[in-house]
């Protein structure tokens, strides 16, 4: 019987790794320079982090991975973690608060159920959160970051679209729903769907136009902002707070000279956003997103802290970034040869050159030799060691290890 691995799962072959590695490896450089410091957390959490609070809307809630933590008859029930934010969150209140505002970075996987197991169950993602701060110039520090980290792997023609979840809970607010109406109403929206508006009767139905017409206009500046401000402002001074807002955002944004698009009805956002909202693309593939957040913290249990935050998307990042040249040929990868009377000392100069930061391995039969740049050969007489450039075609006779180790980084300044 042949053993298939789950629907909607996948394996990271060393060639993928690789792509996955770059990636990460970009995201945690750049983040670790904007001076923000890594955490982790459990792949499991407890159900009602995501619930009890309403801090996930129910049609993520349906699709959670969720079973019981079994402990006698007190079981609590476990999800594997929907969301990075979230847990982050949790995170923070359950041990940093005391400590005041923190910026946080992870790489994480989440999970979602999907019916036909065809699209990814697992995901991975680079999130920062920045707990505490509350400006515009943190708006925009976050989104320079996300737009820092795609520019260190090498990619262009990245789109930016900005909406402001202000502007809509605002209009939602006076529109005498529920609250949990609204969140409803707020969700699809934020999903692209505008027709929703008009699924329902409101006592107000000219607010309801005004929002179709917002969520229906487009812009490229600020002064297109502001142009809604002097259309809206009189008639529903409610806007003019949170309109504010995004153009302080806008005018920073244009002032470090990024491109961009006005779009209140820009794609998916998520429920617990308050703020800014922005979506990264290239082309129409969406590779990240974040948004400000304040209500969330204090919707856990924890003290009014502002907040904000993005993710990049890892798997859509690595169908796009182009890894650098093939590492054949490598002179930094030294395939070491031994017979089992000379195997310690090949063991020996192997931990020497791996100090010396190449990549040792030892030949275990099967290698492709044309993988490497060097292939060393022990002795129990002399010569000692020969050591092969394979990027020369030259063979080199040599006794001492620091000789080994010379001819190595000859070979290395020679190709870079």
């Amino acid at each position: 019987m042949k053993v298939e691995r789950c629907k909607g799962f996948r394996d990271l072959t060393p060639e993928k790794m690789l792509k996955f590695c770059l990636v990460e490896t970009a995201f945690r450089d750049s983040c670790l320079g904007w001076g923000c410091k890594e955490v982790r957390t459990p792949t499991l959490e407890y159900l009602y982090l995501f619930s009890a609070a309403g801090t996930l809307a129910p049609d993520r809630l349906n699709r959670v991975y969720s079973f019981l933590d079994w402990d006698g008859w007190s079981g609590e029930r476990v999800v594997l973690r929907p969301d990075g934010t979230i847990p982050v969150a949790r995170l923070y209140i359950d041990n940093m608060a005391e400590q005041g505002p923190a910026k946080l970075f992870y790489v994480t996987n989440v999970f979602a159920f999907e019916e036909t197991g065809r699209r990814p169950r697992e995901r991975w993602q680079g999130g920062v959160e920045l707990i505490g701060f509350n400006s515009a110039i943190a708006d925009v520090e976050l989104l320079a970051l996300a737009l820092d980290i795609l520019q260190r792997l090498g990619l262009n023609g990245i789109g930016v679209r900005l909406s402001h979840a202000g502007l809509i809970r605002v209009l939602l607010a006076k529109l005498e729903l529920s609250l949990t109406e609204q969140t409803k109403i707020f969700d699809r929206l934020l999903d692209g769907d505008t027709e929703v508006l008009s699924k329902f009767k409101p006592t107000q139905p000219e607010l309801v136009e005004v929002l179709i017409l917002l969520l229906d206009m487009k812009g490229e500046s600020s002064g297109f902002l502001r142009n809604i401000k002097a259309l809206f402002s009189q008639k529903l001074p409610e806007l003019e707070s949170p309109l504010d807002n995004f153009i302080a955002i806008v005018d920073l944004f244009e002032t470090l000279g990024y491109d961009y698009q006005l779009d209140l009805a820009s794609e998916r956002g998520f429920e617990y956003y308050t703020g800014l909202i922005f979506h990264l693309f290239i082309g129409d593939v969406n590779i990240g997103g974040g948004g400000r957040y304040d209500a969330l913290i204090p919707l856990m249990g924890g003290n009014n802290t502002p907040a904000a935050g993005f993710a990049l998307y890892l798997d859509s990042l690595m169908k796009l970034v182009k890894p650098k040249a093939s590492t054949k040929l490598a002179p930094e990868r030294i395939l070491i040869r031994v017979a089992l009377e000379t195997m310690k000392e090949g063991f020996s100069i192997a931990s020497l050159i791996r100090k010396d930061g190449y990549t040792a391995e030892f030949a275990l039969g099967g290698e492709k030799v044309a993988d490497y740049g060097f292939i060393l050969e022990v002795h129990s007489k002399a010569p000692k060691f020969i050591l092969s450039d394979r990027l020369n075609g030259k063979k080199s006779k040599v006794e001492s290890v620091d000789e080994v180790l010379a001819i190595i980084e000859r070979g290395k300044i020679r190709v870079e």
